[in-house]
This record gives C-alpha cells, structure tokens and sequence, in this order.
C-alpha cells in the first residue's frame, strides 16, 4: 500500500497493491540490480585488469630505463678505469725507461772513468819508459815499436825494442 499527496496537499491517493505485484516488481528490481552489480564487477575486474596491465608496463618501462642507466654508467666506469690504468702503465713505463736511461749513462760514465784510468796508466808508463829510453838512446841504436789495444774492459799496450 502505498499513499501519495499531491503537490497542493489536498488530494490524497491511496493505491493497495498486489502483493505478488509487488513481490514481482521486487524479485525483477533485485534481478536488475544483481545485472547490474554483475556488470560493474565485470567492468571492475575488466578495469583491474588494465590497470594491472599498465602498472607491470610502466614498471617494465621503468626497469628498462634503469637498467640502461645502469650499463651506460657501467661502461663510463669501465672506461674511467682504463684511463687510469692506462696513465698507470705510461707512467710506469716512463719511469722504467728513464731508470734505464741513468743506468746506462752511470755505467757509461764509469766504463769511461775506467779506461780513462788505465789510459792514464799506460801513458804515464810510456812517458817512464820514453824518459829512460831518451837517456838509453844516446848509447845506442834502437827503434821503440807500440801497439795499443783498447777494448770495453780492458786496455792493452805492447812495445817492441827493436835494435838495427
């Protein structure tokens, strides 16, 4: 049963129903809103689906661009550390050859002290042997014959008297 008023008030309705119209119109109203909820929890699950879809495209998008990110400092890395390792190794190698290049010319210099000595020697032995012979030389004929032989470790001088 139902009562409705019409606008002004003074007209008043009063309907009675069926009750098996009613439970009808009931029962029909609750299919239809049972379509409907079934519709939307299509749609919502239809929805959730997208939704999942995009978010898994987005994290993989944003995995990609990380991990890009991630190899391209990689390989500045990678290529900072040669640079280094390079410079390294150049340096190394610089300071090996200059090492090098003192210790030839030290030994250089001391080979040359060396024979510079034993040149030294042999000369102050002729100039010995030249003053004692200038002196001998009056009383006889005799020719001095020498022959010098220098070589890395050794210098060597042999002379001859040789009397006509």
């Amino acid at each position: 049963m139902r009562v409705r008023f019409c606008t002004k008030g003074n007209l008043i309705l009063v309907i009675i129903e069926d009750v098996e119209e009613s439970i009808e119109w009931k029962t029909l109203q609750k299919k239809k809103q049972q379509k409907i909820k079934e519709k939307l929890r299509i749609r919502t699950k239809a929805a959730v689906k997208i939704q999942a879809w995009w978010r898994g495209t987005l994290v993989r998008r944003t995995l990609l661009h990380a991990a890009l990110r991630a190899w391209i400092i990689q390989c500045w890395w990678r290529m900072t550390l040669s640079r280094v390792l390079e410079k390294k190794r150049q340096a190394a190698l610089i300071a090996y050859a200059t090492r090098e290049r003192a210790v030839i010319k030290l030994q250089s210099l001391v080979r040359m002290w060396r024979v510079r000595w034993r040149y030294c020697q042999v000369l102050n032995a002729i100039y010995i042997i030249q003053g004692h012979w200038q002196c001998h030389n009056c009383q006889t004929c005799a020719l001095l014959q020498g022959h010098c032989v220098v070589t890395a470790t050794h210098l060597q001088f042999h002379i001859e008297i040789i009397n006509s």
